[in-house]
C-alpha cells in the first residue's frame, strides 16, 4: 500500500471513530439502539447461527470492558478494536514526531484474511457444537 493510501486509510479511521462516537451519543439518549435487536434472519430460518452472531452482544460487551465476554460472543470484534488502536495510535505518534518515529502499522491483507479464519472458525465451532451436542453457546 503507497504512502498516501495509508495517510487516507487513517483519515478514514478517525471518521469512523467520530460516526461511532456520534451514534453512542445518538443511542444513550434515543431508542435508535432498539433497531439493532431484530432477530437474526439466518437463525430464524435454519436454527443455526450466521457467521455474524453475536457481533453485536460482542461490541456492547466489548463497549462496557468486557473484554473476555466479548471474545466469547465473536473473537472477531476484539481483534479488529486491537488492530484498528494500534493501527491509530502507532499512526497518531509517527504523524505527531513527523516522521521521527516511522512506527506506524502497515495495512497488510493478511489482518483481513485472519479476521475472515476467525469469523470462519467460530461460525463452524459453533454450529459444530450445536448440531452435535446441542450446546448454544450464545444462549438463545
Amino acid at each position: 500500500m503507497h504512502k498516501q493510501e495509508e495517510k487516507n486509510l487513517y483519515l478514514l479511521g478517525w471518521i469512523l471513530l467520530g460516526i461511532f462516537l456520534s451514534y453512542l451519543l445518538i443511542a444513550k439518549f434515543s431508542h435508535f439502539r432498539t433497531f439493532f435487536h431484530l432477530p437474526c434472519l439466518f437463525r430464524t430460518l435454519t436454527g443455526y447461527y450466521c457467521p455474524g452472531c453475536g457481533g453485536t452482544r460482542a461490541c456492547i460487551a466489548f463497549l462496557h470492558g468486557h473484554f473476555l465476554r466479548s471474545l466469547l460472543y465473536h473473537p472477531v470484534v476484539p481483534y479488529t478494536a486491537v488492530v484498528y488502536l494500534i493501527f491509530m495510535i502507532s499512526h497518531s505518534i509517527e504523524l505527531l514526531s513527523k516522521g521521527n518515529f516511522a512506527i506506524g502499522l502497515r495495512y497488510r491483507d493478511n489482518y483481513i484474511k485472519f479476521a475472515g479464519i476467525i469469523i470462519l472458525v467460530q461460525w463452524i465451532l459453533r454450529n459444530f457444537l450445536k448440531w452435535k451436542w446441542g450446546i448454544d453457546v450464545l444462549g438463545n
